[in-house]
């Protein structure tokens, strides 16, 4: 049985499938992207299409990985998320704000996770109450397993975010389809977010990083794993995470459908990889990441971790000039 793709490089492209017999190379294949579109013309499933082209064995631990999910044009492929989605998520968030302010009332934040708790999971075919949502960028961000993720050199910060993905093509009449999901590491400026949350926009506008792995079928309702980060080889700070809709305030089709709704993400051919949220950062415990720290994501039902290490880009100075 095929669990999961993987995109790698052994001096040429190719897709392996993972499945109980370990990885083995999908037979004509280079790219994730072309599979989903040759299993939409031929009108059946990722896993079905692979599993009849199953080739030779892959050592993993031989090749280089690449995302699970990329575009030859990275315009193409959006990347976005939305936030205060699980149970939980919404503490570090409101004390990140209250410490700001007085007023003992209700932080935005606060409100708006209450709203999801009480209408982000609305009955088959209802409409639920819209999440926070944010955008990061382009294909061109996405750090490839154990490729650096760089905080620009104006950051404040550079913290993880352990999430779920959701892997989206549209389809040539403009149907959104979800090819799979993958883990994540979302990473964002926590504290550039602390100092006004209408920073947010900008705290989000950073690199993001997938583990290895597109996962085919459903998500498991209740994922169960693990984020932590290392020094110099040694674990500084570890926590347990969880995510999956038995822990959300939000279901994903709810998330999904606020997300599509919108005709501009809606252009055929686009890809969309959509972070789901997470209630887990080491801000949150005061920890503080420095360049040369690793961060490891990991969580069963994916086998491989989403593992990179932590970077400050190079200053690139910016003019702007009349035409």
């Amino acid at each position: 049985m095929i669990r999961s793709l993987i995109q790698f490089d052994d001096g040429a492209r190719g897709v392996a499938a993972l499945g109980d017999d370990g990885a083995r190379r999908v037979s004509g294949a280079t790219t994730t992207l072309a599979l989903a579109n040759e299993a939409m013309a031929a009108g059946v499933s990722l896993a079905q299409l692979c599993g009849a082209r199953l080739g030779e064995a892959i050592d993993l631990k031989s090749v280089t990985l690449l995302c699970p999910i990329d575009h030859a044009d990275p315009a193409h492929l959006l990347v976005s998320g939305t936030g205060l989605t699980h149970l939980g998520s919404a503490e570090g968030r409101d004390k990140m704000h209250r410490a700001a302010i007085e007023n003992p009332a209700p932080t935005d934040s606060m409100k708006m996770f209450l709203m999801g708790v009480e209408g982000g999971k609305p009955e088959t075919g209802a409409i639920g109450v819209q999440p926070e949502w944010f955008y990061k960028g382009d294909g061109a961000i996405l750090a490839a397993p154990d490729a650096p993720l760089a905080m620009p050199d104006f950051a404040l910060d550079g913290g993880e975010e352990p999430e779920i993905a959701g892997i989206y093509l549209i389809a040539r009449d403009g149907t959104p389809v979800r090819i799979g999901f993958a883990l994540g590491n979302e990473f964002s400026d926590h504290v550039t977010e602390r100092g006004n949350y209408l920073w947010l926009a900008h705290s989000k506008l950073r690199a993001a990083a997938l583990g290895p792995e597109l996962l085919l079928g459903e998500l498991p309702e209740d994922v169960r794993g693990t984020s932590r980060i290392l020094r110099d080889g040694a674990v500084i700070w570890e926590k347990p995470f969880v995510s999956g809709e038995a822990n959300m305030s939000h279901s994903i089709a709810n998330l999904e459908h606020h997300h599509f709704k919108y005709a501009g993400f809606r252009r055929p051919g686009d890809l969309h990889v959509h972070f789901f949220g997470t209630a887990t950062l080491s801000f949150s415990d005061g920890v503080k990441a420095e360049p040369g720290d690793v961060f490891e994501v990991e969580a069963p039902p994916f086998a491989l971790p989403a593992r990179n290490p932590l970077a400050r880009a190079a200053a690139i100075p910016v003019t702007v000039r009349s035409l």
